[in-house]
């Protein structure tokens, strides 16, 4: 559910724009979301500041993830929680430490080997710049940018939104989508989002992770045999089988972009998700990574 704040800011636009026959729609299905878009190129002058791309900060002791062949992940994003103060309006995140985001080779595109690295606060006192090993899972070099985050309103995006609510006589996609840009801000600068929705055509995603997270089976691409094993999982509880999968939460889901030098095969979007039980629990072990490319 929305903050009272952000309730307003979608009154508003929703107005501006005249989706008022959308309104009720878009009041349960709009998410607060958080962005993290480009604030300047990384010079590593300070420490455990959010970065995508580069080098990572680690302790000296902290081992750098490797992938099951034993070769070394490759470095994605650090994001230290304290700058997400007054940010977060969800409460999801701890209030405090950094998140890691390292990857392995991204292919198949479906259960990608990674790791979701959480170091608390005292830990990051020992934290400096860690080069990343020479040969990495992605052969590719990125380029380090430090980022900033902002709060964001997050509307279901082409693979989620329910056509028939906010299209009418007088609205079509277009003008829904031109309404987006405004709730999202969207800018070129941005990188990554948190607690949206993912970029994907068929609005399946989170039965996919839900599916892997609890059962640890390959997705076969039915919602419906999906939610059936899940149920399964649940006891027969269909009801709580239904509540995990609205409660797999995309934890970061990163765009290609040329500048740090990202591009998911066919510049498409790399998805990280947790379970919000998981993500309350600050149990950053159990999370499922997934690419999408139109």
């Amino acid at each position: 559910m929305l903050n009272e704040s952000n309730k307003k800011k979608l009154e508003q636009w929703v107005q501006e724009y005249q989706f008022g026959h959308a309104m009720d729609y878009l009041k349960e299905s709009v998410r607060e979301g958080i962005r993290w878009s480009k604030k300047e190129l990384e010079l590593y002058n300070n420490t455990c500041i959010s970065r995508i791309g580069g080098d990572p900060d680690l302790p000296e002791h902290e081992e750098w993830p490797l992938d099951s062949n034993g070769t070394a992940m490759t470095f994605l994003a650090q994001l230290r929680l304290a700058e997400l103060d007054g940010i977060d309006t969800s409460s999801l995140l701890p209030q405090s430490g950094m998140l890691y985001f390292f990857v392995g080779v991204d292919e198949p595109a479906y259960d990608i080997e990674h790791k979701v690295l959480y170091l608390p606060e005292d830990k990051l006192r020992e934290a400096k710049r860690r080069y990343s090993p020479e040969e990495t899972a992605q052969e590719e070099v990125f380029t380090g940018y430090r980022v900033i985050a902002r709060s964001s309103l997050e509307p279901p995006n082409y693979g989620y939104v329910d056509y028939e609510q906010v299209e009418d006589e007088e609205h079509d996609y277009e003008q829904y989508e031109e309404l987006c840009f405004e709730l999202t801000e969207q800018s070129s600068a941005d990188l990554a989002v948190m607690f949206g929705y993912p970029a994907t055509q068929h609005g399946d995603c989170e039965y996919e992770a839900a599916f892997q997270l609890l059962t640890g089976k390959k997705y076969n691409y039915s919602v419906k045999d999906a939610l059936e094993q899940i149920t399964r999982h649940m006891n027969g509880d269909a009801e709580k089988a239904e509540q995990e999968v609205q409660d797999t939460l995309v934890l970061l889901a990163l765009d290609s972009d040329s500048d740090i030098g990202f591009c998911w095969w066919d510049a498409g979007e790399l998805q990280f998700y947790i379970r919000k039980e998981d993500l309350l629990t600050g149990n950053f072990t159990h999370t499922y990574c997934s690419l999408y490319s139109s």
